[in-house]
């Protein structure tokens, strides 16, 4: 077995990991810091791999890298990557669906606790040389809230289960197709955010669900309720978040994911909002969920050189012409 291996882009500070699979075997690895498809096009014509972070992989990327058998994903998303045309080229999607789930749910948990208990507000309130409760009031026993989860696969259950436990009532949304079950009590969207008093994303960014989360759904949560974000920033029409917390028409949102990363102007004025608790796109990591992804990414590399099929498709590639 004989490939190379190609990280399109990468803002680790180490590619050790990956090395420490792909070591002893007849494979190079090669670490590229592309910003454009047309790079990745013109420097990895020679890849029978791709490993991926952010830049886009269109078709016609696809089409300068007729070696190419997989583009596997630094995370879960696959938003960047034209899935249907890697299929279409003879060429497997993937990614790592499970390295951070409970990373993410316990994130997205802890962003829920910090806005219901006014835990970032005090904290703000305390620096600001006041120590008074005054500016978190009125909090409410966290038993006789309901947290909303939009997206029911492996991270909003596993955020369902966290509410649930501390007494929480939880009402869930997802598209058909998707299986629910206690402790969340499956209703329509515009149930879930009219009934919630926190409301936590953890939808795929697909061309159905981008702005899911636009000016209409948030005139439909309720003014004292939240708006936790830790799964993709296109999931949430930036703009209008950003009018409706200016006029008050809820109570805040709690954000680990930006429509545009670094943040653009709107970005920086979205998380910079008093009513915004924002965290730096951290929810996926832990020490041990870092390793867990780059190892995986290549395995999956291995074992596609090896003529096997990854672990964790997003695509079902048709034969290679």
């Amino acid at each position: 077995m004989a490939g190379v291996v190609v990280i399109t882009d990468c803002d680790h500070d180490t590619i050790d990991p990956e090395r420490s699979v792909l070591d002893g075997h007849d494979v190079e690895l090669r670490r590229l810091q592309c910003r454009t498809p047309e790079e990745v096009a013109a420097q990895a014509g020679d890849a029978d791999v791709l490993i991926n972070q952010y830049v886009p992989i269109t078709a016609e990327v696809l089409d300068a890298l007729p070696r190419c058998r997989l583009v596997v994903r630094y995370g879960v998303g696959v938003d960047n990557l034209d899935v249907e045309a890697a299929a279409a080229r003879g060429v497997w999607a993937a990614n790592v669906p499970d390295y951070g789930r409970d990373e993410v749910a316990d994130h997205t948990l802890a962003l829920g606790l910090s806005v219901l208990r006014g835990v970032v507000v005090l904290d703000r309130s305390v620096h600001a040389g006041s120590w008074d409760l005054e500016p978190a009031r009125p909090l409410r026993r966290l038993s006789t809230l309901t947290w909303g989860v939009v997206g029911c696969g492996a991270i909003g259950t596993a955020v369902a289960g966290r509410a649930a436990e501390l007494g929480m009532r939880v009402l869930g949304y997802d598209v058909e197709g998707v299986r629910t079950g206690p402790p969340i009590e499956r209703v329509p969207l515009e149930e879930l955010l009219g009934g919630a008093d926190l409301v936590s994303l953890h939808a795929a960014l697909t061309d159905a669900s981008h702005h899911l989360i636009g000016e209409v759904a948030l005139a439909r949560i309720r003014p004292t309720a939240w708006l936790v974000n830790s799964a993709r920033g296109g999931l949430v029409d930036s703009a209008a978040l950003l009018a409706a917390l200016d006029a008050g028409v809820l109570a805040g949102a709690a954000l680990d994911v930006l429509e545009t990363e670094p943040p653009d102007d709107l970005g920086w004025r979205l998380a910079r909002h008093p009513r915004v608790v924002a965290t730096p796109h951290a929810a996926w990591y832990s020490e041990e969920a870092f390793v867990v992804l780059k190892t995986e990414v290549a395995k999956e590399a291995l074992r596609v050189l090896e003529g096997g099929e990854p672990r964790s498709p997003v695509n079902s590639p048709a034969a290679r012409p």
